[in-house]
């Protein structure tokens, strides 16, 4: 291999991992049945309500926290960094 494209391909590896480190990557979404689960596995984090099919999670203190078939319980860290988006709605 000439020591041209030796070089070539040593700065867009370079490039590549240097532009890599400043991309943010999601922390994997878990959900899970019962809210219990989710306390065990997020001990330092609030647990929401999400609804997948809406794209929003519900905080304990409102409304909809806890209703619905095509939702679960989650981290809200894990929540926020996966795009979810709060739910306005039924704050007390």
């Amino acid at each position: 291999m000439p020591d041209s494209l030796k070089r070539a391909i040593f700065l867009l590896t370079i490039l590549l991992v240097e532009g890599g480190a400043n991309i943010a990557a999601a922390t994997p979404l878990t959900p899970f049945r019962y809210e219990a689960q989710a306390q065990r596995h997020c001990p330092g984090d609030t647990v929401v309500w999400l609804d997948f099919r809406k794209g929003i999670y519900y905080a304990k203190r409102q409304k909809f926290y806890g209703r619905g078939s095509n939702s679960s319980f989650a981290c809200l860290e894990e929540v926020r960094s996966n795009g979810y988006r709060r739910s306005l709605l039924g704050l007390r």
